[in-house]
């Protein structure tokens, strides 16, 4: 065990195993080393796979080039978020997971045999340190001075500081050179309530509208309840953007309660920028409860009222993202639009909600002409056009007449449809590995993927075979965002996909 450490600090202490043999004595013999190895080996590991790499079968140099691609890409935090001390041997090499090493070898184009580790190994050495100096029965004093003898408490690293200006210098230059996505939309709480199949049914009616039904005045017992925070086609949207890579925001409005501080602090430990979110005081956070028979739901709604109004993000957005948002959002439609104006390189990206389409065509063509892409289903798509339903081609004509450069058009079962304004492709959905199992959010997964990709600067024909891969994630755990996929996790799926998934010409 000493000489794996040995071997990945590079310290030529030759008293360094028997130092680290009476570490472990001081302790009881309790196996400190062991498991920071196993925590080591298994951390590394699992990035290693995440990567798309085999950890029985990668060289150090295999690793190391794909560790500098996620910092091209924009997806290094997510990935390397909690690898301060992980390093790893390769047949003699040393490749280092820390953050700050991986962004400083991308930054200067550093080769192989130049690589920095330097960060890796300070906060190794420190953690070797404190896991021993947490233990139960070490003493401080005896800790400190077996630890300066064998070279993991140097001097120099009294001074060391992980994240000193230049290293937030740097590490703000790489997020600034990345794409920032802003939602605008209501967000909730939902609590899913799982019924019983034996307590209710599905009942049709005779135009084949379908009912949830339960026995009225009954006490049916449900099989669990969930509370998923943070949700709603906009907070999915953003949670799906950080994932993917980008730097992403949410406007939306929340109170004051206990479900409101739950939901920020939710989105703030996925990165997501809060610093536009509302918190009204004194008003209740939008909770909706879900009523779960199969796979399908039936959702409880109360919106609060809150103050909708445009605050101005700190940063200029590449993208908007707008979505779901009250019936008394109006001016904050208008001081999205002047915003929009004022800032004209920022692309808007369109997924109706339901007040949308009861507001009409007219009230909303100015935010139809601004919008770089928009993305609903075909019942949607009659419901704004007034075109034959059968007609995708006539559809698609009528959404791009109100402005639009991209369309897509999602039909359920049957996969999706996409317009560049020069030609229709058609995509099917990716095969679902086992039954739905909420399908809640898989709209949002494929609207926000599509976008995505093209945010971070993929063709429309990419950004079609993500989609329904997220989408399918999404169906197979219960709520919105759980199954939100990151890149390596996308890509390893679109790897094994069937030869036949891929965007076709629609004819």
């Amino acid at each position: 065990m000493a000489k794996f450490l040995q071997h990945l600090l590079e310290i030529d202490e030759p008293l360094f195993s028997v130092g680290m043999n009476q570490l472990e004595k001081s302790t009881g013999n309790s196996g400190v080393d062991t498991r920071l190895i196993a925590d080591i080996t298994h951390k590394a590991h699992s990035i290693m796979r995440r990567l798309g790499l085999d950890p029985a079968d990668s060289t150090g140099r295999e690793l190391y080039q794909a560790l500098l691609a996620t910092v091209k890409k924009g997806t290094y935090e997510a990935l390397l978020f909690d690898t301060d001390y992980i390093l790893l041997a390769f047949n003699g090499d040393v490749v280092s997971f820390n953050l700050i090493d991986v962004i400083e070898n991308s930054h200067h184009e550093l080769a192989y045999a130049q690589r920095i580790m330097s960060h890796g190994r300070r906060s190794l050495r420190g953690e070797i340190v404190q896991r021993y100096l947490d233990h139960t029965r070490t003493d401080a004093s005896v800790t400190q001075e077996l630890a300066v003898g064998i070279g993991l408490l140097p001097e120099s690293d009294k001074w060391y500081n992980e994240l000193t200006d230049s290293h937030k210098k740097l590490t703000q230059q790489i997020q600034d050179s990345t794409p920032f996505i802003l939602s605008v939309g209501d967000i909730f709480t939902d609590a899913f309530i799982k019924l019983r199949e034996d307590r209710a049914r599905i009942d049709v009616d005779p135009d084949g509208s379908k009912r949830l039904s339960m026995e009225f005045g009954s006490k049916p017992p449900y099989e669990q309840v969930d509370i998923v925070q943070a949700v709603g086609p906009s907070p999915n949207a953003a949670v799906a953007f950080r994932r993917l890579g980008l730097q992403s925001g949410l406007m939306a409005f929340l109170g004051d309660d206990q479900p409101g501080k739950d939901s920020l602090a939710y989105l703030q430990g996925e990165s997501i920028d809060t610093s536009v979110m509302s918190v009204k005081d004194g008003v209740k956070s939008n909770y909706y409860y879900v009523l779960r028979y199969g796979a399908d739901r039936t959702i409880l709604v109360k919106n609060e009222d809150y103050d909708y109004r445009w605050r101005e993000p700190t940063r200029v957005p590449e993208w908007i993202y707008l979505s779901l948002i009250s019936a008394s959002s109006w001016q904050l439609h208008e001081d999205m639009l002047a915003y929009l104006e004022a800032h004209p390189e920022t692309k808007l990206a369109f997924q109706p909600g339901t007040f949308h389409f009861d507001w009409g065509v007219d009230k909303l063509r100015r935010i139809y002409a601004r919008s770089y892409i928009v993305v609903m289903n075909r019942e949607e798509a009659v419901l704004v056009t007034g075109k034959d339903y059968k007609s995708i081609p006539d559809l698609m004509a009528g959404l791009h007449e109100l402005g639009p450069k991209i369309v897509i058009i999602t039909d359920g079962p049957d996969g999706a449809y996409a317009s560049d304004g020069d030609s229709i492709s058609i995509m099917p959905n990716y095969p679902d590995p086992a039954p739905p199992y909420d399908r809640t959010g898989a709209g949002d997964a494929f609207a926000s993927t599509v976008v995505a990709a093209l945010a971070l600067g993929e063709t429309l024909g990419t950004a079609l075979t993500w989609a329904p891969i997220n989408s399918m994630s999404v169906v197979q755990k219960l709520g919105a965002q759980a199954g939100l996929l990151r890149p390596d996790e996308l890509q390893q799926l679109l790897s094994s996909a069937p030869t036949d998934y891929c965007p076709k010409e629609f004819k």
